[in-house]
């Protein structure tokens, strides 16, 4: 089958080979054929050496299809279903399962480390144990989420990661007061979602911070009530909030120097919900006087901060009742053998979202 390769981190190009076999089908397993997968910026971050993962390796973990085949001891999927792809299934007997807080298992993480692919000169990783940028996929049965038929696989492929990411930081994580103030910096696929599940708890006011203008003017589509590049933040503190800062404030980018741009943003005794995946050498720095007498609260949100399958629910019950827009975050469609040049686009910024059509 044909799959996007990276053949060692820190390339910038993707190789689409015909040669890579889905491997590793068997009790417990579903081979899915791959239909959408959104590109997310994980994916770029995974291949510049951000985020680890062992090379070579097949990016994507964004992905919805059809199941073509179902692996013994399998109950509840049967061959013809349509599924989106969970890059972390919860067990279900770990302490954080049991506890509640599913997105914190560890189960998924364990299958990264073993090879999801093959081809003639050797054994092929899947990002985050998934590796969607390929026709099929073969995975545990847990990441497997059936999706209703009424819900476009494009769409059910941006539920999988990004629009749950964003939606439950808001939701979630920080839990946004209606009547609050929010700034959102970081306005990608990630981002906006941020700023739709503001919308949705009752923020009033919505400042979406960004470097790319198109990306500013889709904030303001999406439920933004004002839009600024970054050096424009602490005018927009100072005119929105006298000065004192914003209730929440959504660190989107992963870099340790947006975060304290956020965290300075945010009013004493206000909320920094950190969304951003970044490197484990990239320090936030904060002195101890100020962490005890500011009174900030400095949340991360991991995948949406809440239980999974039922975040999931949420999205496609919001997006049926028109509260969130899902099918517009597409900005760009490509098929496989143009991925490089959606990646570019993902560099820039001058694409919101990309769907890669399998």
């Amino acid at each position: 089958m044909r799959a996007a390769v990276l053949h060692e981190t820190g390339r910038t190009k993707l190789e689409v080979l015909d040669d890579v076999e889905a491997m590793g089908f068997g009790p417990g397993k579903v081979r899915i054929r791959v239909r959408a997968t959104g590109l997310c910026h994980s994916d770029v971050s995974a291949m510049n050496g951000v985020l680890p993962q062992p090379a070579p390796f097949v990016p994507g973990h964004e992905g919805a299809g059809e199941i073509i085949d179902v692996g013994d001891g399998v109950t509840g999927l049967a061959r013809g279903d349509r599924v989106l792809i969970c890059w972390l299934p919860a067990c279900g007997t770990c302490p954080a399962c049991k506890r509640g807080q599913t997105q914190l298992c560890l189960a998924g993480f364990m299958n990264a480390g073993t090879p999801n692919f093959k081809r003639p000169s050797g054994d092929v990783f899947g990002f985050a144990g998934t590796g969607t940028f390929a026709e099929e996929v073969v995975v545990d049965a847990r990441c497997a989420v059936p999706v209703p038929d009424d819900v476009p696989l494009d769409v059910a492929a941006l539920i999988g990661c990004g629009v749950t990411t964003g939606l439950g930081a808001a939701i979630n994580t920080a839990d946004v007061s209606a009547g609050s103030s929010v700034a959102v910096i970081g306005c990608g696929g990630v981002g906006i979602a941020a700023i739709q599940g503001a919308r949705v708890k009752g923020a009033a006011q919505i400042v979406a911070v960004d470097p790319v203008a198109s990306r500013r003017e889709a904030a303001l589509r999406f439920g933004a009530t004002e839009a600024v590049a970054p050096e424009g933040l602490v005018d927009a503190k100072q005119r929105i909030t006298a000065g004192d800062g914003f209730d929440y404030v959504f660190e989107v980018v992963g870099k340790s120097a947006t975060a304290r741009t956020a965290y300075e943003a945010t009013r004493r005794g206000g909320t920094l919900c950190v969304v951003g995946a970044g490197a484990m050498d990239d320090h936030l720095r904060l002195n101890m006087f100020e962490l005890f007498f500011d009174e900030k609260r400095i949340l991360p949100s991991l995948y949406g901060g809440g239980d999974v399958l039922r975040s999931y629910e949420r999205a496609i019950a919001l997006w049926r009742a028109d509260r969130i827009d899902l099918q517009s975050m597409i900005t760009h469609r490509v098929r496989l053998t143009e991925i490089n040049e959606a990646l570019e686009q993902m560099r820039t910024g001058t694409a919101l979202r990309t769907c890669i059509e399998i």
